[in-house]
Formats: C-alpha cells, structure tokens, sequence
C-alpha cells in the first residue's frame, strides 16, 4: 500500500457574510498517494483554484482539514506556514516565475539555499535534476536566454529539487505553445515516474489532463465525478476527458 501524502478532509471554504455566503468548495473529500499524478479540472467558479491555494496552505479553510506528510496544516501557526511550506510543497506556475537576474543554475541552487541546504550539497543536487530534465547544458544561461519550454523545465527542476511531498502545478501549459505544451507535459511524466514525484496539477486543458493518472473534476464547489486512467491509451483518456466536460457544460474551445 503506497503511503498516503494529501488528504481532504470535508473541507469547505466560504465567503461573504451570513446574509450572502458563496461557497467556493462544499464538502471536498480525497487522498492523494505517493508517486500519483493528479489533474483538477473545472469550469471557471467551480473551486479548483480555490482548493490549489488551501492545499498551498495560501488560503485557509472555514471547516474541515488538510493532512500534508501526516500534520495537519489547518492547525500550523502562521508564523511556520512559510517553512513548512518550503520543505514540503513544490510548485510550478504558468509564468515561469524564474528571477532573470540569475542564471537558470542559481534559480534551482536559490530553492536549496532557503532551505538551508549545506552550500558543499547544492551543485551535486542541481547537477542531478538538470540531467534528468535535459537542461544541463544550459544551466549557465538567464530565463531571457532560454525557450518557454527551457524555462518551465527549469521551474520543474526548481520545484522537485527538495524532494518535497507534494508538487502543485497551477495551469503550468497556460502560457505555452502546442509543441512547448507537449515537452512540458512529457517532463512531467519523467518526473512523476522516474523520480517518483507525487504531482496535484490544476488544468482546464483536456489535453494537459490526459497525461494526469487519475483527475478530479469540480462542479460548483464538489467533485462532480472521478476518473482514472488505467490501462486505457492517453488518447482513449483524451476522449474520456471530453465527454465528461461535456457533461459539465464546459467550454472545449480551449482544448487543444
């Protein structure tokens, strides 16, 4: 039995006031396991962001609670939220969020140095990410030097290089072209099976999503229904995708 890394425990998040409550997630319950690959989808409102930044611990709950490595981050004192936070979650954003005043090398190095990693340890850590997502070579240019592609697989080396519990992953093709899209999507997998990361990506991209293992779709607040990918084939997945969007009357649009 693989150990459990995230669970949601009816967690509900309202806002307003008594006299008009909006209920952003309404009795969410799940666990996430290690080396899992999870995809959030959901039309716009339905909660999948709000519940991305509770997990993240940067928002809270109005009941319920979220277990992360066993603590119970609903009760953490504000003051260790951003340590904890730290050493247990990872994340890769849309916009790169990479500081372009340093190299792609120190951008991963910086993620080690705030977590006081001794500084003889950092360059063998890089070294090792950077091989196993092909950017090696490049490790001695800025973000302004590089792809869009070069630099989200530097945001993935950023966001796994502490071995954290958990990565989030927040839209993370958004910003990309198709091809971009699909080397992002690719790294992922290599990520999530050759370095046994446990990944939480929120995405309203069925394309994105079919590379997940199992995806949770949101509807006004709940989960509206749960598939899991199996033995099935990533297009076989793909198909699946779509007819539950349809069903949720989503936008398919945008789906590449």
């Amino acid at each position: 039995m693989k150990r459990e890394v995230l669970k949601i425990d009816h967690i509900q998040k309202y806002y307003g006031n008594k006299n008009n409550i909006t209920k952003a997630i309404d009795d969410i319950s799940f666990s996430v396991y290690e080396g899992e690959f999870i995809g959030v989808m959901g039309a716009s409102g339905s909660g999948k962001t709000t519940l991305l930044n509770v997990i993240s611990t940067i928002d809270t709950v109005s009941a319920g609670h979220i277990y992360l490595g066993g603590q119970d981050i609903t009760e953490i004192d504000d003051r260790k939220l951003a340590q904890f936070r730290r050493e247990n979650l990872g994340f890769i954003f849309q916009e790169f969020n990479l500081l372009d005043t340093l190299t792609l090398e120190e951008n991963i190095s910086y993620a080690l140095t705030i977590n006081k990693v001794p500084a003889a340890e950092i360059p063998g850590k890089v070294k090792h990410i950077a091989d196993k997502l092909g950017i090696n070579e490049i490790l001695n240019k800025y973000p302004g030097e590089v792809s869009g592609g070069q630099k989200q697989r530097c945001a993935c080396a950023r966001a796994i290089v502490n071995k954290p519990n958990v990565i989030m992953a927040d839209e993370p093709t958004g910003a990309l072209d198709s091809k971009s899209a699909q080397m992002l999507m690719e790294t992922l997998i290599s990520m999530n099976e050759e370095l046994a990361a446990t990944i939480l990506m929120v995405t309203h991209d069925a394309f994105s999503a079919s590379y997940a293992k199992r995806i949770l779709f949101l509807k006004d607040g709940k989960i509206f229904n749960e598939i899991i990918r199996g033995d099935k084939s990533r297009k076989q997945f793909f198909g699946e995708i779509l007819d539950v969007m349809t069903l949720l009357g989503g936008d398919l649009r945008d789906v590449r």
